[in-house]
């Protein structure tokens, strides 16, 4: 027979979000007035009600691509680049600050200002004299300290690559990109007893770790996923693996074999494209499929390795490798395990960072892993 909850469970208020009220508060499309839509220029000045509409949604825009910054580009522009700026979606920011455990009197690190907009919350918050913000992008920098000035917000914000050392100490580093490994700039910066939150690099895996008195710090891989870009040293990302790409995009691999699982997006299977990372790190992933239901997937590696899988739908692909390494092989190793036991190993990990930063020790029961 079901039961109902005591009526003085079912009269009280839900409990009210500390952040609604810098969220409220907080005017999102001052800080992305123009941003890029399917490589497209939106101009929210031009078409207001839009500019309204995609500010207070709850979706990231991108302001970047490549080293072309939304405000600096004509209508006619379609960058080809990866993107390179964000305004995150608010739901994450908060997330990622909630995972900080931030607390009244704390000096927090923002890592990657970008639009501003996450910067303009923590100090919305907890003061402008507590909040710190470093991106490695000049204009990302002068263009969010303008905005946060023009709504009468006033914290440090800094033209600072956040690999190298840090402008001061604090309590709590929040990072809004992803970093691979955690720099050791960060352990010296970051105060005993202080937090660290970031993404791992090429995962969704969201890595705290509490810096100790003997300067270490440990944590753990949370049960929770984000995605970010990655940490850059300059305005764009390196060459990538496109070239490669177009060599091998038909090519007859060294080996040709079938494939025991259906062909998918492995970016797209965030699980197992954060643990294929951990495995075989630096793999790019390309996906098409056709109007026929016909999908291909390609793994390229900077070594050389590369992989294509086609098939049609959900049957055994025909896979073709090449190079060094068999990256197929390695993918459906994962998979194989994923079936055995239904899980992998990376989220809930305990985390292990050494003082001298560089490497991050990951270990969860018998399993271990290192990331350089």
């Amino acid at each position: 027979m079901a039961t109902s909850e005591p009526r003085s469970r079912l009269t009280q208020p839900d409990p009210v979000s500390r952040w609604r009220e810098p969220i409220a508060t907080t005017p999102r499309h001052v800080f992305v007035p123009r941003w890029w839509q399917n490589r497209t220029l939106c101009d929210g000045p031009a078409d207001v009600q839009a500019w309204m509409d995609a500010a207070y949604s709850d979706r990231t825009l991108v302001t970047q691509l490549g080293p072309l910054h939304a405000d600096h580009a004509c209508p006619d522009d379609r960058p080809t680049g990866a993107p390179t700026s964000s305004s995150t979606l608010p739901s994450l920011v908060v997330r990622m600050y909630q995972h900080a455990r931030v607390f009244n009197g704390a000096d927090i690190l923002d890592v990657a200002t970008g639009s501003g907009y996450g910067c303009a919350l923590l100090a919305n918050r907890f003061g402008d004299d507590r909040v710190t913000s470093i991106d490695v992008d000049p204009y990302l920098a002068k263009a969010a300290a303008e905005r946060l000035d023009a709504i009468a917000l006033h914290p440090r914000v800094e033209t600072v690559d956040a690999t190298g050392p840090l402008p001061g100490t604090f309590d709590r580093i929040v990072s809004m990109v992803s970093m691979k490994p955690i720099p050791g700039s960060w352990l010296t910066a970051l105060r005993p007893g202080g937090r660290l939150v970031t993404v791992i690099a090429g995962t969704t895996a969201i890595l705290t770790a509490t810096k100790q008195d003997a300067g270490w710090a440990e944590g753990r891989i949370e049960w929770d996923r984000a995605g970010f870009m990655a940490t850059r040293t300059g305005p764009d990302y390196p060459a990538g693996t496109d070239e490669l790409f177009a060599a091998i995009e038909h090519a007859d691999g060294d080996e040709v074999t079938t494939g025991r699982y259906p062909v998918i997006a492995v970016n797209e299977a965030w699980e197992l494209s954060s643990m294929l990372e951990v495995t075989a790190p630096g793999v790019v992933h390309y996906y098409d499929e056709g109007d026929d239901g016909t999908r291909t997937a390609w793994m390229v590696h900077p070594d050389g390795s590369w992989a294509r899988a086609t098939a049609h739908g959900t049957e055994a692909p025909t896979v073709h490798q090449g190079g060094p390494r068999r990256l197929w092989d390695i993918l459906d190793e994962l998979r194989d395990y994923w079936l055995a036991y239904g899980y992998f190993q990376l989220y809930g990990a305990e985390v292990f960072i050494p003082p001298e930063g560089g490497k991050i020790h990951l270990a969860r029961g018998s399993w271990e892993a290192t990331i350089t």
